[in-house]
């Protein structure tokens, strides 16, 4: 899981990036609003973590930017505001989740799984997608009673395939995604690993879309 952390305040951004990497979660911090991305297109982000409160704007005007653009990646509110109608406009306004500081770390790694659960459309710790189970949080997958052993890039794989089963997923965004704190994996590799993983769940469950991507049938 990568994260993008837009949170200013120093102290609190660096206690929150050491508690995600406790937690196996990746993460990108920004402190500016003018340095956040104009959508999330084709980007190795799962979900954002979002301050209201920025030096040089406000979080509820980035969150209508990326919403114009039909970006639909997960974003959760953090804010020492905790009046309704802060939280009704940050929800009303295309929000996922809200949390108002100071919160437990426990209860946001909780708030994100369960946003990014409702984003792959799962509704547990387990997807899944046609004869297939995922477990990511033991990275584990079987189809049906088989355990599949894969390598790590190959769960990854099929975890980003799997996010949205049916919806073909570009290979930039697999790029990115399958090693989101280093070098973009080239496409060459890309397909080395959607044949091996092929050769595990079932060549039919992963159809091509010429020139653009994969697609996981559900």
């Amino acid at each position: 899981m990568h994260l993008l952390l837009i949170e200013d305040d120093l102290d609190f951004g660096r206690a929150l990036q050491g508690a995600l990497k406790a937690e196996g979660i990746s993460s990108e911090w920004l402190r500016r609003a003018g340095d956040a991305p104009q959508g999330f297109h084709d980007t190795p982000f799962d979900c954002v973590l979002l301050d209201l409160s920025l030096p040089d704007g406000c979080g509820f005007d980035l969150l209508a930017r990326w919403r114009r653009t039909a970006s639909a990646v997960p974003v959760i509110v953090m804010t020492a505001r905790s009046g309704l109608a802060d939280r009704l406009k940050g929800l009303d306004g295309g929000a996922d989740d809200f949390i108002v500081k100071p919160f437990a770390t426990e209860e946001l790694i909780s708030r994100i799984r369960a946003v990014l659960r409702r984003y792959a459309r799962q509704a547990s710790e387990q997807w899944i997608v046609g004869p297939l189970t995922i477990e990511p949080r033991r990275y584990l997958a079987r189809l049906g009673a088989e355990t599949l052993k894969l390598s790590p890039r190959e769960f990854q794989l099929l975890l980003e395939l799997a996010r949205e089963p049916g919806v073909v997923v570009a290979k930039g965004a697999l790029s990115q995604r399958l090693d989101p704190l280093g070098e973009p994996v080239d496409f060459a590799t890309i397909e080395v690993h959607v044949s091996n993983l092929r050769r595990k769940i079932g060549a039919e469950r992963i159809h091509t879309a010429r020139g653009i991507g994969y697609v996981l049938v559900p």
